[in-house]
């Protein structure tokens, strides 16, 4: 899972935001209140020089007020909204001074329209853009669950698993956040400083001021650069703390999991010393990238103090009027704010930046078997399964596991494996279910070639017992029926009495509701391979894998469960692997399996009258029972 290093903040969030094409509307609407928040913020702006404008009266203003003289009409601090006033011939004062009706019902009405349509753009901008970057984690979550279903075998027999679920779990918790409280920001902060900037820039020009706003706009990007430079250190320090969280989430499952050995071989303390130094490690990746964080506040403080301070210092030697500085001055702290903000912003943005590589390594990752454009619907099974020539190793230029196999398993037929562990016993088997694709010759059942059979069809007509069973933390009837959704009790209950296991089910008080635990915790080795077994009953394949399915069974359970795999081999190909070789005795097919290659082959007692491996491998299991 190797992806080129060093990709831009933007392409990463660009491929996420395909994820909210589905939801423009929503989108377009957080968009939208943006803008009008922003565009509040602009109206203020604009008034803000009339508010101020009793400055430019200045000192004849303060003699006039001595003197008890009425204020120049349109300076006083109510200038503007005379203004208003006289236009539209509404009255706002009665002859003693107070408030009249009009400017009473006018301020009524007026003033909760206006913060409320300001209040409900700012509601609905950051709720629906949070509601975008919820939903658009949660679509990455199923697609990245998806396309990690989809791998192949030879995947998760190299990677670590804890590891995967660290980048489904943490990763996309960053990615999460970050879209979740970050995006409404990442929308809204630009426009309020666009809105800033548009102002300054038009005020500049009505007052001729264009000489000190083009030095202000020379200065004030001087904020952005601690932001890019640290924002680098966030990025590259969040990512090895995303690294280290894996690493612990790897360590908790492989303890966790392996708990029994743990404590058999008493090595708490041990993998306790262990999951100490990761978490030490953790902490100093986290340590680093807060120290990076933190620092962007304190030095974009710092620049915009030396601003202000060039500002000042060219609005004196340019004697510029206290009345144009101030709103000027103004949209420079309506701007710091957002700007300020940006830091905090671009944090978060190369946090999920970090997150997000992790994430598209695994999205990125193709190692799923290739189904062609039109493949082959198998209905059924009628005739054979065929091993043409079949040759296969795991990796390129590695050692074969199987050379040159070929078999043919007329259907009705059980066929049984056996040889030493390593031989390829189990890697034939993987090959009919199609869980790998041989690397030399070819793989037929009803001469359909398997890579050109849809895998969904073919999957139908198999049915696996491992020697190592898996069972999900569900019930034992849920288990059961795990390979046939939709199946009815009656048909479970069916299916546990062919495999021997309604006995042991039905001696527990819960009886078929029993949750039988963390990869069935709660039962014996017997008992679970007896539940995996009536699970493949169930589903009725015409084609029956058996790897080692007895090699975990006492004496008397193995008995059971030869009973039961005796009564549903009837009219059914078997593909038995054995390590006991008395439980397939009476195969109509045996393979002697060395070194990938198939060495003898015959009945059993053909074998046996044969005087080679086979015969010392049953006289060795004789010996040693």
């Amino acid at each position: 899972m190797s992806r080129p290093p060093g990709q831009s903040v933007t392409s990463l969030y660009s491929r996420l935001f395909r994820y909210a094409r589905p939801y423009w509307f929503r989108l377009t609407v957080g968009i939208v209140a943006g803008i009008l928040v922003a565009g509040s913020l602009y109206a203020l702006l604009r008034i803000s020089p009339k508010i101020f404008s009793p400055f430019e009266q200045g000192a004849t203003e303060q003699v006039s007020e001595e003197r008890g003289d009425a204020l120049p009409e349109g300076s006083a601090e109510l200038g503007f909204i005379r203004e208003f006033s006289e236009k539209h011939s509404i009255p706002l004062e009665k002859p003693d001074g107070s408030m009249t009706w009009q400017l009473f019902a006018l301020s009524l009405i007026a003033a909760p329209i206006l913060f409320g349509a300001r209040a409900i753009s700012i509601y609905l901008h950051r709720y629906y853009m949070r509601w975008i970057g919820a939903r658009v984690v949660r679509d990455l979550r199923n697609a990245l669950f998806r396309v990690l279903e989809s791998q192949s075998l030879k995947f998760f027999g190299k990677c670590d698993i804890g590891s995967l679920i660290g980048r489904c779990t943490n990763d996309a918790t960053v990615v999460e956040h970050v879209m979740a409280t970050i995006i409404s920001d990442v929308t809204r902060a630009p426009l309020e400083i666009l809105a800033s900037v548009g102002f300054v820039v038009a005020f500049s020009i009505e007052k001729d001021m264009v000489g000190l706003v083009a030095v202000m706009f020379f200065v004030f990007p001087l904020c952005i650069v601690p932001i890019i430079i640290l924002g680098r250190f966030v990025r590259r320090y969040s990512k090895r703390s995303l690294e280290r969280i894996s690493d612990l989430v790897s360590r908790m499952h492989e303890v966790f999991t392996g708990i029994k050995v743990i404590k058999a071989f008493h090595t708490e303390r041990a993998e306790e010393e262990r999951f100490r130094k990761l978490g030490l490690s953790y902490f100093k990746a986290v340590v680093k990238a807060l120290r990076a964080e933190l620092l962007m506040a304190p030095l974009m403080e710092g620049v915009a103090l030396t601003v202000i301070c060039v500002f000042i210092v060219v609005c004196y030697a340019h004697e510029i009027a206290v009345s144009q500085i101030i709103p000027v001055a103004l949209a420079a702290i309506m701007v710091y704010r957002p700007t300020k903000q940006l830091g905090r912003i671009n944090a978060n943005l190369q946090k999920g930046a970090a997150a997000l590589e992790r994430i598209y390594e695994i999205l990125d990752t193709d190692t799923s078997l290739a189904e062609i454009a039109n493949p082959t619907v198998i209905e059924g099974f009628t005739d054979a399964v065929v091993f043409e020539d079949v040759s296969f190793a795991y990796d390129a230029g590695a050692q074969p596991v199987l050379t040159n196999i070929s078999l043919k398993m007329p259907r009705g037929t059980v066929m049984a494996f056996v040889g030493e562990s390593g031989s390829g016993k189990t890697t034939v088997a993987n090959l009919l279910a199609r869980f790998y694709d041989p690397t030399g010759g070819r793989v037929l059942l009803d001469g359909v070639d398997l890579r050109e059979a849809q895998i969904a069809s073919l999957r139908k007509l198999i049915g696996v017992v491992t020697q190592e069973t898996i069972l999900f933390n569900d019930t034992v009837a849920n288990n059961i029926a795990y390979g046939l959704p939709g199946a009815t009790r009656d048909q479970v209950i069916d299916a546990a009495k062919k495999a021997n296991a309604h006995d042991f089910i039905m001696a527990e008080p819960d009886g078929y509701d029993r949750v039988v635990g963390e990869k069935g915790f709660v039962l014996s080795g017997g008992e679970k391979q007896r539940i995996a077994i009536a699970r493949a009953i169930l589903r009725d394949p015409p084609i029956l894998i058996l790897d080692e399915a007895t090699s975990a069974l006492d004496t008397v359970t193995e008995q059971l469960v030869q009973e039961a795999i005796a009564r549903v081999m009837t009219d059914r190909t078997v593909f038995a692997i054995a390590h006991r070789l008395s439980t397939i005795k009476h195969a109509d097919q045996i393979m002697l399996v060395d070194e990938g290659r198939i060495a003898e082959e015959g009945t059993h007692e053909e074998l046996l009258q044969a005087g080679g491996r086979y015969r010392a491998l049953c006289e060795m299991q004789v010996l040693d029972g």
